[in-house]
């Protein structure tokens, strides 16, 4: 009998770990350990691709780096699909070549060009989005 509880306690302890070692995070990550959740940054630039996908979309604007002055692309989180979806945002909201106004939330190794999204304006349309998300 000794045995078969040894055998048996082992493979509850195999399938528990494999559990937590299989299973998809939960956790949302942390906005303030990625971005300076105090400080904003506006862009003007050119969207080079939306993705409007879930947990998170992401806008990719072509803008000058303020340090250097060259162009580079800018990655801009927001909000996930579904919520965008509620507020009106769709999937060809954004198209490759929009003129865009960003500001947002810098990240704090500034030489990633990411933005966390807090105000999004379109110039040619009047088209407008601001709000947080998490």
């Amino acid at each position: 009998m000794t045995r078969f509880k040894a055998v048996v306690g082992s493979a509850v302890l195999a399938g528990l770990l494999g559990a937590a070692v299989c299973a998809p995070a939960q956790a949302h990550h942390s906005f303030p350990a990625t971005y300076m959740v105090d400080q904003t940054v506006t862009i003007q630039g050119t969207v080079v691709q939306f993705l409007f996908r879930n947990p998170h979309s992401f806008v990719h604007v072509m803008a000058k780096d303020p340090k250097s002055g060259q162009n580079v692309v800018w990655a801009v989180e927001w909000g996930a699909g579904g919520a965008l979806g509620a507020d009106n945002v769709k999937h060809d909201t954004l198209r490759p070549g929009d003129k865009v106004i960003v500001t947002g939330n810098p990240a704090r190794d500034a030489a990633s060009h990411r933005l966390r999204m807090r105000a999004i304006e379109r110039p040619s349309d009047g088209w407008k989005w601001a709000g947080t998300f998490g």
